[in-house]
């Protein structure tokens, strides 16, 4: 049997496809287990496999992918307009038949393994961190129950904790002094293991052009550079522009429009949420940099004098988010162009236009 597209609902271990010939009709629907999905593709031709861009489906675009079948993920949320009625997996699967016939959805790219591999490096640092920060709160907490104040600070916070348990003479009981070292030397492990992760990324950024590119960047450390690279893989050919890969992170203002009246919000906060906090915080430790050099009486220029301007018209906050909207585009054009940032050199080449354009 000959079949155009199949639509794809995936699951753990039911599969539910629907299968639609040229004129994307439905002329099948099947729920199949995970070994009879393997199956299907070896017996029929298919030239085209819809599916969600959920978990799993990387795995299994790479597997369709392998056996010479075009593969086209889709985002979820806009799958989801396309469901008629009650929500079911045969629903799903032929929303996704709807999904794809629209020409204005763009899929998603996918990810290679060494991609999803360094993606799951930063989710189980963000895992670790979440972890030792409530472990850090916990022992705040029982320590604030026994009159001791722990001043603010992870790492002054387990410096003075670790003092406090070893002290006998402090208010800390005997009965909860031993476990709650347990769980000091639980937030000390931790830290070993985030400082050998982060020994990794730097491995890994040591060996990738792309993460050279974007540590040139200024606000772009280790853990937004090869975070950026596991989401794109260094390549934004797929982004229209640079305002488009800006959106992308959710960083342009959300829009409320219609005739005459445009109404410019707050920033969407659509995307990926882990790269949108990278950004901003680079951006926060960028402007603060910038209002430390000002304050000591330091030449300011750039993208820095940009930034305290911003901030002098409107406050910290929108100075912040727009300020990792630059830094979002400024690393579009270093890895669509393949060259470092110099801010130095467009600065140069700023002021010669500009003395180009003065009257004689």
């Amino acid at each position: 049997m000959h079949a155009t597209t199949v639509a794809v609902d995936l699951a753990k271990s039911v599969f539910q496809i629907a299968v639609a010939d040229e004129h994307w009709r439905i002329v099948e629907s099947q729920r199949l287990t995970r070994t009879q999905f393997e199956r299907l593709f070896a017996n029929r031709s298919v030239d085209l496999v819809v599916m969600e861009a959920c978990g799993s489906a990387h795995h299994w675009a790479r597997w369709l992918g392998g056996l010479g079948i075009s593969v086209r993920l889709l985002p979820a949320q806009y799958v989801r307009a396309y469901v008629r009625r009650n929500k079911t997996d045969a629903t799903d699967a032929a929303a996704l038949l709807e999904a794809a016939r629209a020409a204005d959805i763009r899929p998603v790219r996918v990810k290679s393994v060494e991609q999803q591999a360094l993606q799951g490096l930063h989710r189980i640092r963000s895992l670790w961190m979440g972890t030792r920060t409530s472990r850090i709160n916990a022992l705040r907490g029982f320590c604030r129950e026994f009159g001791i104040t722990i001043p603010q600070g992870a790492r002054i916070g387990v410096e003075t904790i670790g003092r406090v348990l070893a002290d006998p003479r402090s208010a800390v009981p005997d009965l909860i002094r031993h476990t709650a070292g347990m769980l000091l030397e639980e937030i000390r492990l931790l830290e070993a293991r985030i400082a050998q992760l982060e020994r990794e990324l730097a491995s890994v950024a040591r060996h990738s052009p792309a993460c050279t590119l974007l540590l040139s960047v200024p606000g772009i450390g280790l853990l937004t550079a090869t975070a950026l690279v596991a989401a794109t893989s260094g390549d934004v050919t797929h982004f229209q522009d640079a305002r488009h890969f800006s959106s992308w992170f959710g960083l342009t203002p959300r829009e409320y429009s219609s005739g005459s009246s445009r109404y410019l919000g707050r920033i969407s906060k659509k995307g990926d949420r882990y790269l949108r906090m990278l950004l901003t915080h680079g951006a926060r430790s960028v402007l603060r940099a910038a209002k430390v050099a000002e304050g000591a009486g330091k030449e300011v220029c750039g993208i820095r004098r940009w930034a305290l301007e911003v901030q002098g018209r409107s406050n910290h906050n929108k100075a912040t988010c727009a300020l990792a909207n630059k830094l979002a585009r400024i690393c579009y054009a270093a890895l669509r162009d393949h060259a470092p940032f110099d801010e130095a050199a467009r600065l140069t080449k700023k002021q010669s236009r500009q003395s180009f354009a003065l009257p004689a």
